[in-house]
């Protein structure tokens, strides 16, 4: 029993090395109720085996963490995606320039946004293109480049050309994860720093996320965010992960998901 305990609190750790990004010994003692010193055992037995990565004061994951595509992702938290979406296409006034992130929930937002007229609508998302194809009384704009297939957008240096040569006054960002120390998390640098491109030409920065995302990092690349921006969300949010956004000053906005069968 107590060997299945061991084992079955090392798998514990990888997953909290993997979700976390970076797991601090004592961090990993508090949460499995275990001293430091048992940690550290685990710990390198688990390098041992070439599932983590040993840093200073803890460890990092090297089991390939799999990307969902935006496929997989349309369905998830629907309610919640919408309930967000339509938040933020309440702040957007006619006559503006929008800017849409590739993503399920800004795909949603573009849904809303087709019966809107009078607004000029970016996007790097195929997905979004395609719901904002038919919208004839839209300016649609793609900023187009090398198709990125999992996540349905478009990426690379036409794509960060096209951008330098325009101005926003809305961004509508979505993410892997986000974290109130470090911003938006991606699978790769590519993407964060063409994010980082997309908010440094907007004068207003959503980040629409549901409130699994908060806290999470799947992944190793991370995008800096700028001086003010906004994080929307769901009541799912964790009240601790929502502290700690509050708490660097940013604002948090947090939307009821409409009830189940609503339109």
């Amino acid at each position: 029993m107590s060997r299945q305990r061991s084992s079955q609190r090392r798998d514990q750790i990888v997953q909290m090395a993997a979700s976390n990004g970076l797991a601090s010994v004592e961090e990993l003692s508090a949460k499995l109720g275990v001293t430091p010193s048992t940690i550290r055992r685990d710990l390198a037995l688990l390098t041992t085996q070439g599932k983590l990565a040993r840093t200073y004061g803890g460890a990092l994951s090297l089991e390939p963490h799999p990307e969902a595509s935006l496929r997989q992702r349309l369905g998830e938290a629907y309610a919640a995606k919408r309930a967000i979406a339509a938040w933020a296409a309440e702040q957007i006034v006619p006559g503006e320039s929008v800017l849409l992130d590739a993503g399920s929930t800004t795909a949603a937002l573009a849904q809303i946004l087709t019966g809107f007229t009078n607004l000029s609508v970016s996007t790097i998302g195929l997905t979004a293109l395609e719901v904002l194809a038919e919208a004839e009384h839209l300016d649609v704009v793609l900023l187009g480049g090398r198709l990125r297939t999992l996540s349905q957008s478009f990426v690379g240096p036409v794509t960060e050309s096209a951008l330098e040569r325009m101005s926003f006054d809305r961004a509508f960002m979505g993410a892997d994860g986000v974290r109130a120390d470090r911003g938006i998390n991606e699978k790769d640098l590519e993407q964060t720093r063409l994010k980082e491109l997309m908010m440094s030409r907007a004068d207003h920065v959503y980040v629409l996320v549901h409130g699994a995302k908060l806290g999470q990092a799947p992944f190793h690349a991370w995008a800096v965010m700028p001086p003010r921006w906004t994080l929307v969300t769901d009541d799912s949010a964790p009240d601790d992960e929502v502290a700690k956004f509050r708490d660097k000053g940013i604002q948090v906005v947090i939307v009821d998901p409409a009830p189940t069968g609503a339109a």
